[in-house]
């Protein structure tokens, strides 16, 4: 039986005017999105994914694209000759989009339900008393606690998964009947992700609504589609029901993409990294504690009393939700952040100690990889420069040809050109971005990294490549590792060992295939439930519990257990 359908793109081409030339990013495109079906939309960065999307919305710029379509029906109407007018009845109330990065699609300065209020008021021809009931009640629906109250917050007093199902309310209030998703849950761990999913889920059914997924995550296309249409390069190189894409992947490129995808299901690769078991540890963390004083008492333990310690040549993974103490911890060891009490030791000596002279010189020792390449990227400095600076800073170049051939030469080892020196950030890709700051870190020969969230911004076969390179980079030079990441699947497989943080505290630390294959803690457990595997049937089949309250957890001693050999869990 043929699925009636909802909306049909016919020969869709998009091309982007610069001062050189015309570059086409959609190339004679067609789909369809049956009433009530999910389709996925996948690929790469830069593959056309989003700008089809936005085509669709006549969401483009007319004074810098041109776009060209056959026809895109909606309902049997063809929209493309629509006015702006016409247009913006189409949006939100028949059409709504949720945005890749939820932060940056708030007015900052507005309140919260203010803003999901305008929605209802401009589209539904509604007053104010009965649009603020109606977001009240979308907000309890998506899943918002305490809905009256939240009401009269500002987005920077929601977390990034509550901004997202804020988001999602925004979307829904006018109950369209299709909903576009670009890259919703991106920048989520993977808990709220399994939430913010099966919430959409949820919705459809409840709205009947479709849902085009615009995503490069074959976990969640696993979990959600009906059908996937994969593009590159702005073409649409195959489009299937979704377990054929993955049982019997026809392009290339689809089974380069399921290829790259490391699989949490699956065990893991060994890596030789000729580790010293007795050796005498790095760095080694000591009651580390930090504390952060609210504005009307009281503190925040962000980081409370940890204890572990890294071998060197290990790369042990530091793993939790967002807001867990992750990233805190990292800074702490850097002296990015001053620790509120214990200490972190490096080759045996006490660095929070140290004094002016003695932390430059660690700086050599230590650096950092961060999440966000392109804002560590200073947009005004040269390539040559960025990866300079640090050479400037520790006196390591006499002269400026000596520096320039340096820069050189670590562009070439991360991958890149020599001749990419010459460039700012914004002509690189974001892989390309990270494989500079991956240059800048190994700059100053440093012992250990401090590699935090690296690959959450990448697609998956740029994140592959910027894993070979560091598992590459270690063998070569002996670095040592501390991977903060929130993405489990990818942890095991480049980890040797464990952390598992909650609420500034690492409850369960063990080797990585132990810890995956055993887990002890049930918060371990939940996360590891939530991480959607690239296989439909098995995401089919899979009883997940999306509502897990994790902060239920009481943690009334302080102790640690042995379970067994290396592996240890807070009780």
């Amino acid at each position: 039986m043929q699925m009636e359908e909802l909306l049909q793109v016919n020969q869709l081409s998009v091309s982007f005017h610069t001062t050189e030339e015309d570059i086409e990013t959609v190339k004679h495109i067609s789909f369809a999105v049956g009433k009530g079906e999910t389709l996925g939309i996948v690929g790469e960065s830069g593959s056309g994914k989003s700008v089809t999307a936005k085509s669709i919305m006549q969401l483009l710029p007319d004074h810098s694209t041109n776009v060209d379509a056959e026809s895109i029906l909606l309902n049997g109407k063809d929209i493309t000759s629509y006015t702006e007018k016409e247009m913006l009845k189409v949006r939100g109330q028949e059409i709504s989009m949720i945005f890749q990065d939820p932060m940056s699609s708030f007015n900052p300065t507005m309140k919260i339900g203010r803003q999901i209020d305008e929605m209802s008021m401009k589209h539904r021809d509604i007053f104010a008393h009965a649009a603020k009931k109606d977001t009240i009640e979308m907000l309890e629906l998506v899943g918002i606690s305490k809905p009256e109250e939240r009401y009269h917050q500002y987005p920077h007093e929601f977390s990034g998964g509550m901004l997202q199902r804020a988001m999602i309310a925004m979307a829904l209030v006018c109950r369209p009947k299709l909903l576009i998703a670009d890259e919703p849950t991106t920048a989520l761990d993977v808990r709220i992700q399994a939430q913010i999913l099966q919430l959409m889920k949820d919705l459809q059914e409840k709205f009947e609504m479709s849902i085009i997924l615009i995503t490069h995550d074959f976990g969640v296309v696993a979990g959600m589609c009906d059908r996937v249409v994969v593009m590159k390069d702005g073409e649409l190189v195959e489009q299937n029901d979704t377990v054929s894409i993955f049982q019997q992947p026809a392009h290339p490129y689809t089974k380069k993409l399921l290829n790259a995808l490391p699989r949490i299901d699956q065990p893991k690769i060994q890596q030789d990294n000729h580790l010293e078991e007795d050796a005498e540890p790095l760095v080694a963390v000591r009651d580390l504690q930090k504390l952060f004083p609210l504005k009307f008492g009281g503190a925040v333990h962000a980081v409370d009393k940890i204890n572990f310690e890294i071998r060197p040549g290990e790369t042990l993974g530091l793993v939790g939700e967002s807001g867990s103490g992750k990233s805190t911890t990292g800074r702490l060891i850097l002296q990015l952040q001053q620790a509120t009490d214990g200490e972190v030791m490096f080759q045996g000596m006490g660095i929070h100690q140290f004094n002016k002279k003695e932390m430059k010189e660690l700086r050599r020792d230590v650096q950092i990889i961060f999440q966000d390449p392109q804002a560590s990227l200073n947009p005004r400095m040269k390539i040559l420069d960025i990866i300079g600076q640090p050479l400037d800073i520790h006196k390591l170049c006499k002269t400026k040809k000596e520096r320039r051939e340096r820069v050189e030469e670590l562009l070439e080892l991360v991958g890149l050109k020599k001749e990419h020196a010459n460039r700012y950030p914004h002509e690189f890709s974001g892989g390309q971005q990270q494989r500079i700051g991956i240059a800048r870190a190994l700059a100053v020969k440093p012992k250990f990294i401090v590699c935090d969230e690296p690959l959450s911004a990448l697609d998956v076969s740029i994140q592959a490549q910027i894993v070979d390179l560091l598992q590459d980079l270690q063998k070569k030079l002996g670095l040592t590792y501390l991977f903060i990441a929130h993405d489990l699947a990818m942890v095991k497989h480049i980890c040797d060992r464990v952390a598992v943080m909650y609420s500034g505290k690492i409850i369960e630390f063990a080797e990585s295939e132990e810890l995956y294959q055993h887990p002890i803690h049930p918060y371990t457990q939940a996360l590891l439930d939530a991480v959607p595997v690239p296989d439909p049937i098995i995401e089919s089949q899979k009883i997940r519990e999306h509502s897990i309250e994790l902060q239920s957890y009481q943690f009334e001693k302080n102790i640690f257990e042995e379970k067994r050999p290396n592996h240890w869990v807070l009780v």
